[in-house]
């Protein structure tokens, strides 16, 4: 397995951008065989960089997440990132994760804060971490680990100071020691490129900076995804989802043609890679991968 920093290290020299995927680990069997049977064969065809796997609202589903990480590895042969958060969880247990996940030969982290328990609001366990920038120092001294972070383009929800605060708090996450980033999904590329120039122009921040996109299933779902992120739906999207009135074949088809225009600007702009929340899915990201004439030969 290789580390993600010298996945886009490699990537950088060859002038080819990465493109890499995101799961959630499933709540049945039936839905684990449909994603190592059906799902993952099938995003197999664009040839990922990489996967990463989510750790569920108050880490719930560890265990999980580490089999899927695992069983990806070892069945497929991709690089596998397993999130990690710092809800629920005091140091100790944290380490033992960090420990577990070495035994299996998982060699990458998503370090996060987390999201709470669903209806309720972060607070920081006894003995655990309040911040993301303390779980990445403490995995980076653990070592053995390529580390990655979350970066919000358009600011986290939860940051009331604003977005210039947020972005200062990530550039202390680099420098505590992570290795890339991975925004929050957007849907106006405005709101990335403002973030990356920030970034790099103000803050000296140097790890690749990767644009997260999430091809749009349904209405609903996108709103309901929006309210809890806080992204923001820019109104001509927005009009055209409302004009589709519940038809999800048809907002899946706007979903493809509006990532693929989304992707093909980023890449124009020069980020190193694009990364897909699949929502277990494989139809829309490797329509959007084939759009853009990716894998890139």
């Amino acid at each position: 397995m290789q580390f993600i920093r010298d996945i886009y290290a490699t990537a950088r020299l060859a002038g080819r951008p990465v493109l890499s995927l995101e799961f959630f680990p499933t709540k049945t069997e039936e839905g684990e065989r449909v994603l190592f049977e059906k799902t993952l064969p099938a995003l197999l065809a664009v040839e990922p960089a990489y996967c990463s796997v989510t750790y569920g609202a108050g880490g719930g589903t560890r265990d999980k997440t580490l089999g899927i990480v695992d069983r990806i590895q070892r069945t497929h042969g991709l690089p596998a990132m397993m999130h990690l958060t710092c809800v629920n969880s005091t140091c100790a247990e944290l380490g033992a994760v960090l420990e577990e996940a070495r035994a299996r030969g998982i060699m990458n982290i998503l370090a996060l804060r987390g999201d709470p328990p669903v209806g309720g609001e972060f607070v920081k366990t006894e003995g655990g971490f309040e911040f993301s920038r303390e779980l990445v120092a403490f995995i980076r001294e653990h070592a053995g680990f390529s580390i990655g972070t979350a970066g919000f383009p358009e600011g986290h929800i939860a940051q009331r100071a604003g977005k210039y605060v947020d972005w200062q708090f990530l550039a202390e996450k680099i420098e505590a020691g992570a290795d890339f980033i991975i925004t929050q999904l957007f849907f106006d590329n405005a709101d990335f490129y403002e973030f990356h120039d920030h970034l790099v122009g103000k803050l000296g921040v140097t790890v690749p900076i990767i644009p997260g996109i999430m091809p749009i299933l349904s209405a609903g779902q996108t709103k309901r995804f929006v309210a809890l992120c806080g992204a923001k739906l820019p109104a001509p999207f927005l009009r055209r989802l409302d004009e589709f009135d519940g038809n999800d074949e048809a907002v899946a088809a706007y979903g493809i043609e509006y990532a693929t225009e989304q992707c093909a600007s980023l890449l124009e702009y020069g980020v190193p890679g694009l990364h897909f929340y699949t929502l277990n899915k494989a139809h829309s990201a490797v329509q959007i991968a084939r759009n853009l004439g990716l894998p890139a030969k």
